[in-house]
């Protein structure tokens, strides 16, 4: 391997000096997400938790996204791996909050170390990692030279480089194969992420496409009192779920309700806003639609009036997903991309989706294949779609297998990944 360029010695020697100004930055902001001081330390390599003896496998990620979006691999590859330890670093309270909540078995968060060589030093003496995934863009230079420095085999998962990113990359052209070259296996999302990293200088034969990791979340966990009280609520009403909803896509949603009615008296719907904090304005919006609407939010009771319950919580999606039979998806009929498909899907609950896909186009071309999945326009068009599958119990047992099976296509493609990284980074049980 050709020695470190110039701009990667730069980078190292400028690091040091620039420290202390990074460490002020990210210790204020974890201080006022309420951090431990203890475990805000751990940005400078300082370890909170002791390492468990044998193998360990670390996976480096962003934030919240990035790093939930592994939790359901590391699960997969830990049933392969029954004694190997998992390390999770990411660099934001909030993951730390939202990981700690979804842990998988025989795994444990720490923050990240600053791309610094005291604290990435620090950091890999304590956990000397056998493997290193990092995840999507993640490729802080000394991170990454310095865990492969050590012996750790690398691999870049779920890659995502925007076009901003491959433009600065390119105007250093050797740093940026110094870097890649440490990779064992880089496994894009997509045909243009992998063309990138080839033209950076990842070498061709250790570039793959991938499925979204973010399409193979863990699911959302179920509060099963809650499911409990809400079923005695309901006494067997007919429901339906809007989720994950955006300004301007409540009014069609409610729209479409009232239309509803006409058919459908007794019919419930749960609207739950992508933001709750946003619930007092919904409600607003609900009872100038001349509904009657009762909040969870403000802990109102469901009663056989309520016709809108508005779960303005957090933390609550898995239960209302276990809830409902089908669901309207936010985000497509706003002009927001689409939230994810596949948390709704790994509860057998088909979706409504409006035109705007595009953040998750892949799943939602998936479940579209299975059946799974009815496209809608406006009020209208929506009301049509949910009196289809309130009034057609086959054609619904239908959309909810076509959800059953694209999460069961997913979670097959998961294990092959998991088996490849196995493989490439030396990790099958019989290495340890």
């Amino acid at each position: 391997m050709a020695g470190p360029p110039a701009l990667y010695r730069l980078y190292r020697l400028l690091t040091p000096v620039l420290l202390p100004l990074a460490w002020r930055s990210v210790s204020r902001r974890l201080a006022d997400h309420g951090v431990d001081p203890a475990r805000a330390r751990e940005r400078l390599g300082h370890a909170s938790q002791p390492r468990a003896t044998g193998r360990l496998v670390w996976f480096h990620a962003a934030s919240v996204g990035e790093s939930l979006s592994v939790l359901r691999l590391i699960e997969v590859m830990g049933e392969s791996l029954p004694d190997t330890e998992f390390l999770i670093t990411s660099g934001t309270a909030t993951s730390a909050e939202l990981v700690a909540k979804r842990m998988p078995p025989r795994a444990r968060h720490q923050f990240a170390p600053l791309d610094a060589p005291g604290p990435v030093r620090r950091f890999l003496d304590h956990w000397q990692p056998a493997a290193a995934l990092f995840v999507e863009s993640e490729l802080w230079p000394l991170m990454i030279v310095e865990t492969s420095d050590q012996g750790a085999p690398l691999a870049l998962v779920n890659a995502r480089l925007s076009a901003k990113s491959v433009d600065g990359w390119r105007k250093w052209p050797r740093t940026s194969r110094f870097i890649l070259n440490r990779f064992t296996l880089l496994l894009a999302q997509n045909r243009q992420t992998a063309d990138d990293l080839i033209a950076l200088g990842a070498p061709a034969d250790r570039v793959a496409l991938s499925v979204n990791l973010k399409a193979t979340t863990t699911p959302p966990p179920v509060d099963p009192a809650l499911l409990a009280q809400m079923r005695r609520a309901i006494a067997g009403r007919p429901i339906w779920l809007a989720s994950s909803t955006h300004p301007g896509e409540e009014e069609i949603v409610l729209a479409a309700y009232r239309q509803l009615l006409a058919d459908h008296p007794d019919l419930l719907l749960i609207l739950a806003p992508r933001h709750p904090e946003r619930g007092a304005e919904v409600a607003e919006l609900i009872s100038r639609a001349g509904l009657q609407t009762a909040r969870r939010g403000t802990a109102e009771a469901l009663t056989p009036d309520t016709q809108v319950y508005l779960a303005d919580t957090l933390g609550e999606t898995g239960t209302w997903y276990s809830l409902a039979p089908f669901a309207f998806l936010g985000a497509t009929l706003a002009d927001k991309g689409g939230h994810n498909p596949i948390e709704p899907a790994q509860f057998g609950v088909p979706l409504i989706v409006g035109p705007s896909r595009d953040n998750n186009r892949a799943a939602f071309e998936a479940l579209a294949l299975t059946g799974g999945l009815a496209e809608v326009s406006d009020a209208s068009t929506l009301a049509a779609a949910v009196a289809r599958w309130l009034d057609d119990p086959a054609a619904l047992d239908r959309a909810q297998d076509g959800a059953r099976r694209l999460v069961q296509d997913q979670d097959s493609a998961l294990q092959e990944i998991a088996q490849r990284l196995c493989t490439a980074l030396h990790l099958e049980a019989g290495d340890a």
